[in-house]
């Protein structure tokens, strides 16, 4: 049963950037006014659950479901609209909201995801992370209410990405809007995200926000969610100059960065589409007689140094055993793992940490 109290998701309203590729952003556009709780996914329009939970809708034009709802009072950032959902509760529950994009992301392109969190007045903790999982169709877990586990979902999924978002500070504030903001790369086949805790209740940093006399949960009201595309994309790079297959010219002794030699979380085995781009440099080296060529495994800082390592000399040596299973003679490829030793980004963040995780090689003159 729907408990008295009330958490919003994230949602984009009247953002004026024609570039935010998110529908209905900021929950205006809707088919009945509330009523009652738990009508969101039969109210708003381009906006869905992802499971079996009960996520409020709030508008204006609602009594019981305006803003001075069950839990507490919170005016819209923008517009008459906005959702609500339980981010923490017993027994795993989890409510989220499931947003549709315009068009689909281009791979390699970075976005600028933001929306916009006001923790309700009854809500007894606060959270530290959110997370927001991509997807190129609808999700839908089970019919269970429970937790998506979609860190799970991620490394077995092949059109699934998790990203989660930390914040310094818990999201405390329930007088004002609180801005969550985070830069995203594409992986090209992203058409709707979801929105949420993803942790388990074991696993969620919360911390008590006051005392209150009901359950304990946390809940949030989520207004302005925009993804958009950025105009201009600044990258700390710190040692390898990254480049791509595409140029015209493959120098010697020289180290390049594949653009889109891929792996599951903590995998080995080369995803499908990488293997475009390995056929590329195959070619190459198959007109090239008096070239050889060395594969370098990176990864990047999470996790124990010694499976890092392991980790990057499997999928260094899956490249190599790749080119070899073509037919390249054994003795032109030699495959090395150097773990985290080596980042060219930062490790605190998922960008930087996404560039981390790579594989490079070099040509080298055969004497």
């Amino acid at each position: 049963m729907k408990q008295p109290v009330v958490l919003l998701f994230f949602l984009c309203g009247f953002i004026s950037n024609s570039q935010n590729l998110v529908l209905n952003p900021s929950f205006e556009n809707f088919y009945d006014c509330p009523r009652d709780m738990s009508l969101f996914h039969r109210n708003v329009k381009d906006w869905t659950i992802p499971n079996n939970g009960t996520t409020d809708y709030f508008n204006s034009c609602s009594e019981k479901m305006g803003f001075q709802n069950f839990n507490g009072y919170q005016k819209a950032r923008t517009g008459n609209g906005y959702a609500g959902i339980y981010a923490y509760f017993k027994k795993d529950y989890r409510e989220y909201v499931q947003g549709t994009l315009k068009t689909t992301l281009e791979r390699g392109k970075k976005y600028q995801v933001k929306f916009y969190i006001s923790l309700a007045e009854n809500s007894r903790y606060a959270l530290k992370e959110l997370g927001i999982m991509m997807t190129s169709e609808k999700f839908n877990a089970s019919k269970s209410k429970t937790n998506i586990n979609a860190k799970h979902f991620a490394k077995r999924i092949p059109n699934l990405t998790f990203r989660p978002t930390f914040s310094k500070e818990f999201y405390d504030n329930d007088k004002d809007w609180m801005e969550v903001s985070f830069l995203y790369t594409a992986n090209g086949f992203e058409n709707y995200f979801a929105i949420g805790n993803f942790n388990t209740n074991t696993d969620t940093k919360r911390s008590k926000a006051r005392q209150t006399k009901y359950e304990s949960f946390s809940y949030y009201y989520i207004d302005d969610v925009s993804i958009e595309p950025l105009e201009k994309e600044e990258e700390n790079i710190k040692k390898e100059t990254l480049k791509t297959l595409e140029e015209p010219i493959i120098k010697t002794n020289e180290i390049y960065t594949f653009k889109n030699v891929l792996f599951d979380f903590d995998k080995a085995e080369l995803l499908a589409v990488s293997k475009e781009e390995l056929n590329q440099l195959y070619k190459h080296l198959e007109t090239n007689f008096t070239l050889k060529v060395e594969i370098y495994g990176h990864t990047d800082s999470i996790g124990l140094e010694a499976r890092n390592q392991e980790l990057s000399e499997q999928r260094a040596k899956a490249v190599l055993d790749y080119f070899i299973e073509k037919g390249l003679n054994a003795t032109r490829i030699k495959s090395f793992g150097f773990g985290s030793t080596q980042p060219i980004s930062d490790n605190d963040t998922e960008e930087g940490r996404q560039l981390n995780r790579r594989v490079a090689f070099k040509l080298i003159e055969i004497r």
